[in-house]
């Protein structure tokens, strides 16, 4: 066996305990995880390593954030959408059932938002069942 060389270290007790921690996790000594750890970030392919993960991770994000606006211009021309055909299609109402129409929209409102958050906090999203939908549309037809 290769005599090994002797070197003390001083490390923040934080360090340390992170050390500890994750010498145990291994079941391994902590001087054995010091050296790999040393070792590694000595090693010529330690920054193409890095690299790579950093590499993957942004990957990673830019499908996310590729979900994410696919999904946000799909809540956006449904709104559009539902406005338009809203608008296009309720006649003004009359002067005099403005005041009690107000109250029963505000009534709505809160029933509507009420619905939303348990739809958002259970259900299926609408969002799922459109790609679902699309998705079946292009199969079929």
């Amino acid at each position: 066996m290769p005599v090994k060389a002797r070197l003390s270290v001083y490390l923040a007790p934080e360090t340390m305990e992170a050390l500890a921690a994750y010498a145990d996790r291994r079941d391994r000594s902590r001087a054995l995880n010091a050296e790999a750890a040393i070792a590694q970030s000595l090693s010529p392919d330690a920054d193409e390593a890095r690299e790579a993960a950093v590499t993957k991770r942004l990957d990673q994000l830019d499908r996310r954030m590729n979900r994410l606006e696919r999904d946000v211009g799909i809540a956006v021309e449904m709104i559009a959408m539902f406005v338009r055909f809203w608008m296009s299609n309720a006649p003004p109402p009359p002067e005099g059932e403005r005041a009690l129409l107000r109250k029963q929209g505000g009534e709505r409102y809160d029933n509507f938002m009420a619905a939303l958050g348990r739809r958002l906090a259970k259900g299926p999203k609408v969002r799922q069942e459109i790609a679902e939908d699309v998705r079946g549309e292009g199969v079929d037809g």
